[in-house]
């Protein structure tokens, strides 16, 4: 294994993870609608608890992302976590507000009122998505950040702090670019998508299935738009490419473009992605008795999210790059860890199938039995 097969290795274990992340935000994209899905008190309910079966995957794939970048790539965790924070520090904090209006939006003694824990789940349902898609843009549009190495070497510098962010708003100006916030807006609206389509696979209710597929074209036709749209903008716009031979990042036209028609088989995922999560949005439309539509929209989903998020590393592109200073963009080469903390973790990583395996076994056995309106009248319920 050479240590740079090790460095696009783990890139594409952090993707896959940020692919499986994004699937994962059907939890959220069905808690911002519950209350037009479920209508009534009830049925509001029933779509808690659906989504409260889930929410522990999403917040545990959420911390193992950030955990496999900080071991792999901690020049890029330092950089975007430390000088982003406020930017990460909102996403976390609507996660938390989730587990904790999960938790005691019905328990006895709660004087703020179910409502009021509703609101911050539909509250985390829409700025969660929006934020983790603003955050994933900047892979390709850029964040407003600068490295200085020599920093740990110099002993005149005043402190030996490697990343800085260059203003004062830690990560919230990526919102100012609007390209930034059409991303954020289609994962919003891929995770309504997607959480509708669970909802009506998981739950045994006909109200909500027969609401469920007017919501849905609610939610997919500005998906559809607003992803086009960023799509077409990446593939016609100048992309961050670096000479690996000096290192030197430069702008290259039409660079993620030429990145697709290289490694042709990230094409053929992402177009095998995008067609899967057309047909799971489509047939669902079109037939009243189909209720599977979650599982080829979510593998189309996980399988487009990986082909963009390899597409902004592989092929001497520059993953995180930089507005404030082209030359302080981040690299597989220049942001990863040891070649033998990545080696060591490698074989950490044949692990990951067994644990993939439990989270399947799992899911199978909370979803044995379609849920209904029995289920939310005991005290285990949301």
């Amino acid at each position: 294994m050479s240590y740079e097969f090790l460095q696009h290795y783990w890139c594409f274990v952090v993707s896959l993870l940020g692919a499986i992340l994004v699937f994962l935000l059907f939890v959220q994209g069905a808690n911002s609608v519950a209350s037009s899905l479920g209508w009534t008190e009830e049925g509001k309910r029933l779509v808690y608890n659906s989504t409260g079966r889930k929410w522990e995957f999403t917040f545990t794939t959420l911390v193992t992302f950030g955990g496999a970048f900080f071991a792999s790539f901690p020049l890029f965790y330092s950089t975007s976590f430390g000088g982003a924070y406020w930017l990460w520090m909102l996403i976390l904090f609507t996660f938390v507000l989730q587990a904790v209006s999960y938790e005691f939006q019905n328990k006895i003694g709660n004087f703020l009122g179910p409502k009021t824990f509703q609101f911050f789940l539909t509250l985390n349902g829409i700025v969660g998505p929006l934020l983790l898609g603003g955050a994933v843009a900047t892979f390709f549009e850029g964040s407003n950040f600068i490295i200085e190495k020599n920093n740990l070497v110099d002993i005149q510098a005043l402190t030996p702090i490697i990343s800085r962010w260059a203003n004062a708003s830690h990560g919230l100006d990526a919102l100012l670019n609007p390209w930034v916030l059409v991303f954020g807006f289609a994962v919003v609206f891929l995770a309504r998508v997607l959480g509708i389509l669970y909802v009506m696979n998981n739950i045994n209710d006909e109200d909500i299935r027969s609401r469920g597929s007017v919501r849905l074209i609610g939610a997919a036709v500005p998906f559809v738009i607003l992803f086009v749209a960023y799509l077409v903008h990446l593939l016609l716009k100048e992309g961050f490419a670096y000479d690996p031979a000096t290192g030197i990042i430069f702008m290259e036209p039409f660079k993620y473009l030429n990145n697709f028609i290289s490694m042709w088989y990230l094409l053929i995922i992402l177009l095998i992605g995008v067609v899967l999560v057309l047909f799971g949005i489509g047939k669902t439309i079109v037939s009243k008795d189909y209720i599977g539509g979650i599982w080829p929209a979510g593998i189309g989903t996980v399988l487009t999210v990986l082909a963009l998020l390899l597409c902004s590393a592989w092929n001497n592109t520059a993953y995180y790059p930089s507005t404030a200073d082209l030359q302080s963009s981040l690299t597989l080469q220049n942001s990863c860890s040891s070649e033998f903390t990545l080696t060591t973790m490698f074989y950490v990583s044949l692990l990951v199938p067994f644990v993939l395996a439990y989270i399947v076994y799992a899911w199978h056995a909370i979803d044995a039995k379609k849920l209904d309106k029995d289920d939310i009248k005991n005290d285990h319920a949301y």
